[in-house]
């Protein structure tokens, strides 16, 4: 600021019968020295009436964040202690000089106070953790030389700093503190307390691409990638969970080539039963091993959808051939008896349900969910039962022996096949229900 835009702001605002203490912040959001010597001369103790006054913040916490130099080095050499001086959000003005970035203003006030690196704010954060969220590079450097310890301390106990950097999107923010956490092998592969996810899972769920492919080229986060959160899913299965688009292909893509494996045990449980669950004897983790195996055998897969519907497309149509020449050719002998009704009857509802899932599949009706497919698939589980019984209704058995083996054999093929898919459902409902509960407790909200 020159010297006239100085006066200029002196004649506004010293004025005879003025409030002197308003004359002072306003002062120290223009950064203007003279206005402050001029308030000075007229009281000497007007820096001391400012905790009188019905201000949340001191003049330095204003001079601070509006990047102030001059005028912020002129508080501190007259009132020190007010570098650790708290506003009514428990921010000191190290805090909001990081967030800003005034690197000079910053060593100034480290230079007065170390310790205000490592205070916490109402929301539990450190100068540090702004710095992080803004970018703010060259603070970083600045507050992770003042206080090495700065970078261990959590936001109320939840996450890291690097979980910040990853939530913000701040790579090269995350790049400086992996950098110079080389030998905190624990610190980076840490894991948040709402949810139980590292970074990876983190980056991955925001699907954040430069940040998935950075951290997997960090060893140490590799050598974690394997890692649970605290409903049981590694990186690679979060990303199974997540919606389908572009970047989720090109980092499953990515986690793939990095060898990121699923979690062993498949079996996903709400956080409140991971911390109750008592641990269970050897003979217990066999029996659940087990079924742990089947029910993944059983379960869904990513590319399930896509594959079935174009397996119902060809399966539909072929027997919507075959049950329409039979229906219109079929044998004369077979009008007059049971057998008959039972084989037109079955073969007209066959060919119903097979023309109606090619009705859906073609009539663009959004069917890229998991219940969708699973109620055409099932429909073409009936579709073929009836075309089985049309089968043995109308091959040449004998008399009372051929058609009730036959239809038994139909019915307890039916009954496993229903059994299987009643499974399958209850699995999907409490998957998606554990989901749904981990993503409004974790990161995601």
């Amino acid at each position: 600021m020159d010297m006239r835009s100085e006066k200029c702001d002196t004649i506004m605002e010293i004025r005879s019968g003025g409030d002197d203490t308003i004359e002072l912040y306003n002062a120290s959001a223009r950064g203007c020295t003279t206005t402050l010597n001029l308030l000075i001369h007229k009281d000497s103790h007007i820096l001391n009436k400012v905790s009188l006054s019905s201000f949340s913040e001191t003049p330095l916490h204003v001079s601070a964040l509006l990047g102030h130099f001059d005028f912020t080095r002129a508080l501190l050499d007259l009132k020190p202690e007010w570098a650790a001086k708290l506003d009514s959000q428990k921010r000191c003005p190290l805090h909001l000089a990081s967030a800003e970035g005034h690197i000079k203003i910053i060593q100034s006030l480290l230079n007065e106070n170390n310790d205000t690196c490592i205070v916490q704010d109402q929301d539990g954060r450190i100068p540090l953790h702004y710095a992080a969220m803004r970018g703010q590079i060259e603070v970083m450097r600045e507050l992770i030389s003042a206080g090495p310890k700065s970078t261990k301390v959590m936001v109320n106990k939840v996450e890291t700093v690097m979980h910040l950097c990853v939530k913000y999107n701040q790579l090269d923010a995350l790049k400086l503190l992996v950098d110079s956490l080389s030998n905190e092998d624990s610190l980076i592969n840490s894991q948040d307390h709402d949810g139980g996810n590292t970074i990876l899972h983190l980056a991955v769920m925001l699907k954040q691409t430069e940040m998935v492919e950075y951290l997997l080229s960090v060893p140490k986060v590799k050598e974690g990638s394997d890692i649970q959160n605290r409903i049981g899913l590694t990186a690679l299965e979060v990303l199974e969970h997540c919606s389908k688009d572009f970047k989720s292909f090109n980092i499953q893509k990515m986690l793939m080539n990095a060898s990121v494996e699923r979690a062993k045990n498949q079996n996903i449980l709400s956080p409140t039963a991971m911390s109750s669950h008592p641990k269970s004897t050897t003979p217990a983790r066999s029996s659940k091993k087990r079924l742990d195996k089947l029910l993944s055998y059983l379960g869904f897969h990513v590319d399930m959808i896509d594959e079935t519907r174009g397996a119902l497309m060809v399966v539909a149509t072929v027997i919507t051939s075959i049950t329409f020449q039979s229906g219109v050719g079929g044998p004369p002998d077979l009008y007059s008896n049971f057998a008959a009704y039972i084989f037109f009857t079955s073969n007209t509802i066959s060919f119903t349900a097979s023309v109606s899932v090619i009705f859906l599949l073609i009539s663009g009706f959004p069917l890229k969910n998991k219940v969708c497919m699973g109620i055409l698939s099932f429909s073409m589980g009936i579709t073929l039962i009836f075309l089985v019984a049309a089968y043995v209704s109308a091959s040449p058995f004998k008399e009372g022996v051929g058609i009730p083996i036959g239809l038994s054999v139909l019915f307890v093929v039916a009954g496993a096949i229903l059994l299987i898919y009643v499974i399958r459902l209850f699995m999907w409902l409490a998957r998606t229900r554990c989901i749904r509960k981990f993503i409004s407790t974790c990161g995601m909200r």
